[in-house]
């Protein structure tokens, strides 16, 4: 029988919250940026926007398009950062 396994490391399917979370964090720490920037948008909902715009800068900086356009937002509106349209469009 074929049992669920992680797509991105092809061990057995978390059977636990604490497991996916612990399995989530360790892509964060390889520089995985999709999880980099799911941990942005995870520290967005909890108001903390300083932190959302670290780690989407950091993914952005790996290539991740989605947090590119979180951080063209930002700039955009003045979320969490003075506006600036050049970075807003740098980002774009």
């Amino acid at each position: 029988s074929l049992e669920p396994t992680c797509p991105f490391c092809r061990h057995p399917a978390p059977n636990s919250e604490e497991e996916m979370n612990k399995n989530f964090m360790k892509r964060v720490e390889v520089n995985d940026p999709v999880s980099i920037c799911e941990l942005g948008f995870k520290r967005k909902d909890e108001g903390d926007s300083d932190s959302a715009f670290e780690y989407w800068k950091k993914a952005a900086v790996l290539g991740n398009i989605v947090a590119h356009h979180n951080l063209a937002v930002m700039y955009s509106y003045g979320e969490g950062v003075e506006k600036d349209e050049k970075k807003e469009l740098h980002h774009l």
